[in-house]
This record gives C-alpha cells, sequence and structure tokens, in this order.
C-alpha cells in the first residue's frame, strides 16, 4: 500500500469544516491534481514525508508546537475523517500558512540538513546515499517554498490529508 501526504490550497472563503466537503476535496482524477501541482497550488509527498517533518520540526523535545516550522508537514487543526479509522483532516488558515511561507523562505536547507541528517541518513542507506537523499530533501524543499509561496499570496488556506 502507498502512503501519500497531501497538501491542497483552499479559499479560506471555500473551506467547510466538514469531514464529508474535505474527502470530496481530495477526490479529484491525476491529470487534474497534476495541473494543480504544476501550478503549485497542490503538493503531494511521498510515504517519506514524516521525515520532511523532522527536518523542519525536529524531533521531541526540541519541537515546539505552534510554531511556522511545526506546521510545514504534520501541523494544522485536526477535523477527524469520518471514518475513525482514518487520520484526521489538517487545516491551516490563511495567517498560519503565510507565516510558513516566510518561513521556508528564510530557512537555509544546509542547515536544516546538517541538524536533521544523522537521524534521517540511516533511513535511505547510510552515508553511501548522502548525496542522493540531501538533493531529495533540498527538491523537496524547493516544492514546499514554491507551494507555501504561491499559496500565500493567493491569501488562501490549506488543507492536509494521508492517502493511503
Amino acid at each position: 500500500m502507498s502512503l501519500y501526504f497531501h497538501l491542497r490550497a483552499v479559499p479560506p472563503s471555500a473551506l467547510r469544516n466538514s469531514a464529508n466537503w474535505l474527502q470530496r476535496l481530495f477526490e479529484d482524477d491525476w491529470d487534474t491534481v497534476r495541473r494543480r501541482i504544476d501550478r503549485h497550488r497542490e503538493e503531494m509527498l511521498d510515504h517519506h514525508y514524516a521525515d520532511h517533518d523532522v527536518l523542519y520540526a525536529g524531533t521531541p523535545p526540541h519541537r515546539t508546537k505552534d510554531s511556522p516550522q511545526s506546521h510545514v508537514i504534520l501541523g494544522g487543526r485536526p477535523v477527524p475523517h469520518q471514518d475513525p479509522e482514518e487520520p484526521p483532516f489538517l487545516l491551516l488558515t490563511a495567517a498560519q500558512t503565510a507565516r510558513v511561507a516566510v518561513y521556508l523562505i528564510s530557512a537555509d536547507i544546509e542547515t536544516l540538513w546538517h541538524r536533521a541528517r544523522d537521524e534521517l541518513l540511516p533511513r535511505y542507506g547510510g552515508p553511501d546515499m548522502e548525496q542522493e537523499t540531501h538533493a531529495l530533501f533540498t527538491s523537496t524543499h524547493r516544492d514546499l517554498t514554491a507551494f507555501y509561496t504561491n499559496t500565500a499570496e493567493y491569501g488562501d488556506a490549506v488543507v492536509k490529508r494521508l492517502l493511503r
């Protein structure tokens, strides 16, 4: 089974605090999703999404719950899924999204990588794979920065969902 962590920009006026509405938000076909990704209106992370969260937010006890870095991946207000076996949706307000965008624009990927590398590198093949692993995180950082920056420029919120 493949896991994907899906982030989607949504105008605040369109947001609904309904699990059914949020579920439908993520039911588009792949071509539609790809067009939104190309326009930086949507982003998808593979099953390593939690590792990207470690890159930005760190691990307890070095993690601050309501900081912009903790909101990049797994942060946001949870809205329970209608199926109790499914993880909740996560919502970031437009203001939180703007703070994340500012954080990502100013974040130094080299500093982030060096802080998290000892924890992350063993999961990706160790020191022999550092160049490839670093490149993966750098590329994802660029994509997330573009997504959040574009979303903030539109004044939009972000809805997140783990897709199985």
